[in-house]
């Protein structure tokens, strides 16, 4: 079985896949090529054949369907079907009658829970069948946990059977994240002891209703009024769609799940979106009657009322379980960066062609920026990355030749001509994106020099702006904003950050030379790297003239030494 799909309008649906203006993937080509056969199943509603592609998908697993990655077995909260009911965590889900909450993404969560409820009720964790004919026949003893306070001694009769069932009725509540109710309820019962002038059971009552308020208050995000609600995002990459389930009772979050979906035929985030919504409601028994997404998604299911928040409490909420998909998603990127960096920075240049909408993968990016202070010394510096990745060797530096004064436009136009000029006449590799280290001007002086060179259409080319990170396209008066966080934009600050540091070092350089020409160079017989080696030794300039025949010997050769020590000496 190749794919598993659902449709109100089967000759449509089918008749897309060889519509070649709508698919340009690869994948999907393939899995044309590869069909030998149609088949199909009428239902009668549409979350029929959602149930119905989703099972098929779990029992076939198609190459080309979308699959949450995740196959885990996750835990449970389990109320045992039995006289004196147990509470206790589960791995394995049976059909025994007994009461599962659950699936608990999140251990900790799940421990949370059982440690409040074991704090406010104390509920047996023997294994022993404790049935009316053997409490009364006296087959067992309390143990330890009774003396400590963890138990009420059912097993020996010393706690009714009423009393276990009002307390699991309570702890069902809070497995449910119902608090509320359980509040108001311990306040009526408390105010009722205390009007009978049962102080000491009302004294209990008010301690557990302390507790329950605390727990409550740490848990709750947003207005309580948002309850039993279910909320899904979503964040993609090239390769995967990560959705986020969060599920919501009283404003608390109670359960908690991001989920990795691999993609197989470029599928949209709407449509990932539509599967895992199914898929985790169904996983997580969810019967939550709203759910709060990001976009409108084109299923119907029954009961349920899909919302896109605009404002407020419920927005917050959505964007909450935006930033858990995301964090998840760079988690995921970090990991791979380690595990695999070649896929890493196949996926960071495939995520900067989408952003600059390049024909090409950006595999060769060169930089330009100009380093200048006060006019003096101009200097300009073409860094290289290959692959995402510098490639140092590449590197080039330029000293303006034909600019006078700080001319930042023109210092442009010249670098980015004669390293053009030279790969065209060369016959070399061009780059496939162009990034000019400035705004508006620098950008079209780059332009007009690849113009004359006929070079225009054949690389991408634009300019990003120190200030708030602006990204300009040749002819474009509106930027473009990268998202911060972006990988892509990431990328391109390295390559401008490099490019700066670069361009600094080689002016700096330049200023060097020209203060040591001025200084030390001009006495005969020094160079450049004696005057170098002079100043590393003796700091300045005026201890150089202090400084012995015998001190200079120890930076440099004899013959320099007396040229430096007598053309002090005559001075």
């Amino acid at each position: 079985m190749l794919y598993v799909g659902k449709a109100k309008n089967l000759k449509n649906r089918v008749s897309s896949y060889f519509n070649k203006n709508r698919y340009e993937s690869g994948r999907t080509r393939l899995m044309v090529k590869k069909i030998a056969d149609i088949k199909y199943m009428v239902v009668d509603t549409e979350l029929d054949a959602l149930l119905l592609e989703n099972s098929l998908i779990k029992k076939h697993q198609p190459r080309y369907n979308v699959m949450l990655k995740d196959d885990k077995t996750y835990p449970w909260i389990v109320i045992k079907k039995e006289r004196f009911p147990r509470v206790l965590s589960t791995r394995n889900v049976v059909k025994d009658g007994s009461e599962y909450f659950g699936p608990y993404a999140s251990v900790k969560m799940m421990n949370t829970i059982l440690g409040l409820v074991r704090q406010l009720y104390p509920i047996r964790t023997c294994k022993y069948n404790l049935s009316k004919e053997n409490v009364e026949a006296g087959k067992f003893k309390v143990c330890l946990e009774y003396h400590l306070g963890n138990c009420l001694g059912p097993c020996e009769g010393k706690q009714t059977e009423k009393d276990h069932n009002e307390n699991i009725a309570a702890i069902r509540k809070i497995i449910r994240g119902d608090l509320s109710e359980l509040i108001r309820e311990l306040k009526t019962r408390m105010a009722e002891h205390s009007e009978q002038y049962e102080f000491e059971e009302a004294q209990k009552l008010k301690d557990k209703l302390q507790i329950l308020q605390r727990f409550q208050a740490k848990s709750t995000i947003v207005n309580p009024n948002i309850h039993n609600v279910d909320v899904f995002s979503i964040v993609s990459d090239h390769k995967s769609g990560y959705v986020n389930y969060m599920k919501i009772n009283n404003g608390s979050i109670v359960q908690g799940h991001t989920s990795e979906i691999k993609k197989k035929l470029e599928e949209t985030d709407e449509e990932m979106l539509e599967y895992a919504i199914v898929e985790i409601r169904n996983r997580f028994n969810s019967q939550s009657s709203e759910v709060f997404v990001p976009f409108e998604p084109q299923i119907d299911l029954p009961g349920v009322y899909f919302h896109v928040p605009q404002r407020g409490d419920k927005k917050k909420l959505l964007e909450l379980s935006q930033r858990n998909a995301t964090y998840y998603m760079r988690d995921k990127h970090k990991q791979q960066s380690l595990t695999n960096p070649e896929e890493h920075q196949q996926r960071v240049m495939r995520t900067l062609q989408e952003d600059l909408r390049m024909k090409e993968l950006p595999v060769h990016i060169e930089c330009f920026d100009n380093s200048n202070i006060q006019g003096t010394n101009p200097a300009s510096a073409c860094v290289v990355f290959k692959q995402a990745k510098p490639s140092k060797k590449d590197y080039r530096k330029f000293n303006i030749k034909t600019v006078e004064g700080p001319d930042d436009f023109a210092s442009m136009y010249e670098v980015v001509y004669r390293r053009y000029k030279r790969l065209r006449d060369e016959e070399q590799a061009l780059p496939q994106l162009i990034i000019i280290d400035g705004g508006k001007g620098q950008l079209s002086a780059s332009v007009r020099a690849l113009d004359e060179l006929g070079l225009r259409g054949k690389m991408t080319i634009i300019g990003i702006a120190k200030k708030l990170e602006e990204i300009y396209f040749p002819g474009d008066k509106y930027p473009l904003y990268i998202d911060k966080k972006s990988e892509s934009l990431k990328l391109i600050q390295q390559l401008r950050n490099e490019a700066h540091r670069f361009s600094l070092k080689h002016h700096r350089d330049r200023r060097s030379k020209v203060a040591l020409r001025s200084e030390l160079t001009d006495i005969k017989g020094v160079g450049f790297r004696s005057a170098q080696q002079l100043l590393w030794k003796f700091k300045t300039v005026k201890n150089i003239q202090t400084a012995t025949l015998e001190e200079l010997q120890q930076a440099v050769n004899k013959r320099i030494a007396q040229a430096v020590w007598e053309h002090f000496r005559e001075e």
